[in-house]
């Protein structure tokens, strides 16, 4: 089934990293919607729409539309949310899906009373390396995790002028609220955070995170590092075995090996020896290792009321519990 898409917000997340992978997959986008005029045209343009709206409520109101995406910050996300609800229509939107915990509730209580699909864009769930670390998980052989550190870091990109945090928080730190306890298979439980600051819009922070599983989890998150370099590192940590991924690619599973050196027969066993996989960046094939393809066809497979594992609005308003209590925690810290 060919799913009629009205989209809203074409500024330049949407516009290089979302409809380049959503048009990849089984839809139509039927209508474009943005308050930027030459934005909205460029987009149109490039894919062919020819139904465009500077409103969002006027293209919620287009008819012949199965569902809905967009891509506009948390505050939108809140508000043009409840009218794509009411108006009845399933809903994508990107994390996170609102700028409180407070209003990421009330419209999770409208998606339970709409009976219908709000899927939020946790594309780090997707991300090549990280989906491979989850299915070993799964799988068994790994067994219980017990701990969970991550780095990952970014440049002061988010502020003009005096520097605040708040887009730093929801917009970069919020994937790794959702993607610790999607990857630890429970919830978070408690937070405690250290950061210290290297003058105005130059934070790093060590936010430590206690699991409903007993497990534990340190993630390094900043604004000090150039977006140049390879800035992601995940560890996962279980009794002798170990998951690290790098650049979201880049997978390393340790076992637990014999000693080689002595023994004259050594040679690697399939059984205990640590497995490697890392992408062939130079093969002719459109794949989308950050996520982002893997994770809009979930979301269309949920908007199309199939099965799908896609992170829903309970998955976004608990990651905006985490990190509101990361942010009470610095804030505290500072008084």
């Amino acid at each position: 089934m060919t799913l009629k898409i009205g989209w809203i917000g074409c500024g330049t997340h949407a516009g290089q990293m979302l409809l380049p992978q959503l048009v990849r997959l089984d839809v139509e986008i039927a209508a474009l919607c943005d308050t930027n005029a030459e934005r909205l045209a460029g987009i149109a343009r490039r894919y062919g729409v020819r139904e465009t709206y500077a409103n969002a409520a006027d293209l919620i109101a287009h008819a012949g539309l199965d569902a809905i995406g967009m891509a506009v910050g948390p505050a939108a996300h809140y508000e043009i949310g409840l009218k794509v609800l009411q108006r009845g229509l399933p809903l994508f939107m990107e994390k996170p899906p609102a700028a409180t915990v407070d209003e990421a509730e009330r419209l999770a209580e409208a998606a339970s009373r709409a009976d219908l699909p709000v899927v939020v864009g946790f594309m780090k769930r997707y991300a090549t390396g990280n989906r491979m670390a989850h299915n070993i998980i799964e799988e068994g052989r790994f067994g219980r995790v017990l701990g969970i550190m991550g780095w990952y870091l970014t440049a002061p990109t988010y502020f003009t002028g005096a520097a605040d945090y708040n887009g730093f928080f929801l917009h970069h730190c919020v994937h790794y609220m959702d993607l610790v306890p999607w990857m630890a298979g429970a919830a978070v439980e408690d937070v405690t955070v250290r950061s210290v600051e290297n003058g105005s819009g130059r934070l790093l922070l060590h936010a430590s995170l206690a699991l409903a599983s007993g497990a534990i989890a340190t993630i390094a998150m900043g604004t000090v590092q150039s977006r140049g370099n390879p800035v992601e590192l995940l560890q996962i940590t279980g009794d002798h075995h170990r998951i690290e991924v790098s650049n979201v690619s880049d997978i390393v599973w340790y076992r637990d090996p014999p000693f080689k050196a002595g023994d004259p027969a050594a040679t690697l066993n399939d059984a205990a020896d640590a497995l490697m996989w890392r992408p062939n960046l130079t093969a002719a094939a459109n794949e989308d290792h950050k996520g982002y393809h893997a994770m809009l066809k979930a979301a269309l497979a949920a908007l199309r009321g199939e099965v799908s594992d896609a992170p829903r609005i309970a998955d976004g308003v608990a990651a905006l519990r985490t990190l509101s209590r990361m942010q009470d925690c610095i804030a505290g810290a500072a008084r």
